[in-house]
């Protein structure tokens, strides 16, 4: 036997124990996105190499050769040493353990965890839509999201405002995937965020719009308003009402006060609020007296008395 035909035999027995040179790492990858788990394998030999789903035993490549039929599963290797399955277009499914093994006697293997991590969605049902209640009821919003992690759920106010808790407590924002509001008054009314995030972009989130119908209030700065004939004048009313109200001025015999002529009546309207003011280009003689302003809606009726009386 020849030098050479020993050397053979000897280099052949040595390298014919192969070895995990590192633990294979593991993977977090986005839905959509592409993973890749790596083994490196150390004096491989004639041996091969094959990755394996384990909860399913599915043999998924053997060397450089894919043999599951999956067309986003795919296999590189580099001088029959490092031996990277990839994953591409991630979905969920993907999510478990998957073992690295060569196929000695006994065999070898090692294993690797890719955890598949989800944006949150926000779902249509039971989250809320625009709601429509009463001033003094309960109000509870609702607000259901998915993702992996689990996301976790904050309220706002669009427009940045505070939110008034039942306690009296001003705060910015609410945590949880309720959020309830006991006795609800005109105050809260307006649009809410329900924002899901868990670390994964995008966050996301919908908006609710809570409308809170009232009936009409009004309130008179000054009830006695003292005037000169020939100057100009002015009667103001605020009144408040959801939905918003018909807003109008009579005199004390119920005559409507006419716009145009002498009289200016305008209305400055906010939301729910609105500032009536009455206008009297030249006080006259006649024009002392009582004055009405009124707003109605559909859920009532209501008025306020001003007295515009002849000063000397």
């Amino acid at each position: 036997i020849s030098f050479l035909q020993i050397f053979s035999v000897l280099s052949f027995a040595v390298i014919t124990d192969p070895k995990f040179s590192a633990p294979i790492n593991n993977v977090t990858a986005a839905v959509g996105r592409e993973a890749t788990l790596t083994c490196v394998v150390h004096d491989l030999g004639a041996y091969k190499v094959a990755w394996l789903r384990v909860d399913t035993q599915t043999i998924l490549t053997i060397q450089n050769h894919v043999i599951t039929k999956n067309k986003r599963i795919g296999i590189t290797y580099t001088e029959k040493k490092t031996w990277q399955l990839r994953i591409k277009d991630i979905r969920e499914t993907d999510r478990g353990w998957y073992m690295c093994q060569i196929n000695t006697d006994p065999m070898k293997s090692q294993m690797g965890y890719l955890d598949v991590v989800v944006p949150p969605d926000i779902l249509d049902y039971p989250t809320s839509t625009d709601m429509v209640v009463r001033e003094g009821s309960n109000v509870t919003l609702r607000c259901a999201a998915v993702g992996s992690p689990a996301p976790a759920i904050v309220w706002r106010r669009e427009a940045g405002d505070n939110i008034s808790l039942q306690d009296g407590e001003q705060v910015s924002s609410v945590e949880g995937s309720t959020f309830t509001i006991p006795k609800v008054n005109r105050l809260h009314m307006g649009a809410y965020l329900c924002i899901a995030s868990n670390g994964v972009p995008p966050s996301v989130s919908k908006r609710v719009m809570l409308i809170v119908h009232f009936p009409p209030m009004i309130w008179v700065p000054n009830q006695l308003v003292g005037a000169v004939e020939g100057q100009r004048m002015t009667l103001e009313c605020h009144s408040e009402a959801y939905p918003k109200s018909i807003n109008y001025w009579t005199r004390e015999k119920g005559d409507i006060v006419p716009q145009g002529g002498k009289y200016e009546p305008v209305l400055i309207d906010n939301a729910y609020k609105v500032v009536m003011k009455l206008s009297i280009k030249v006080v006259s003689q006649a024009d002392f007296g009582a004055y009405k302003c009124i707003a109605k809606n559909s859920l009532g009726e209501t008025d306020g008395t001003i007295k515009l009386y002849k000063t000397i």
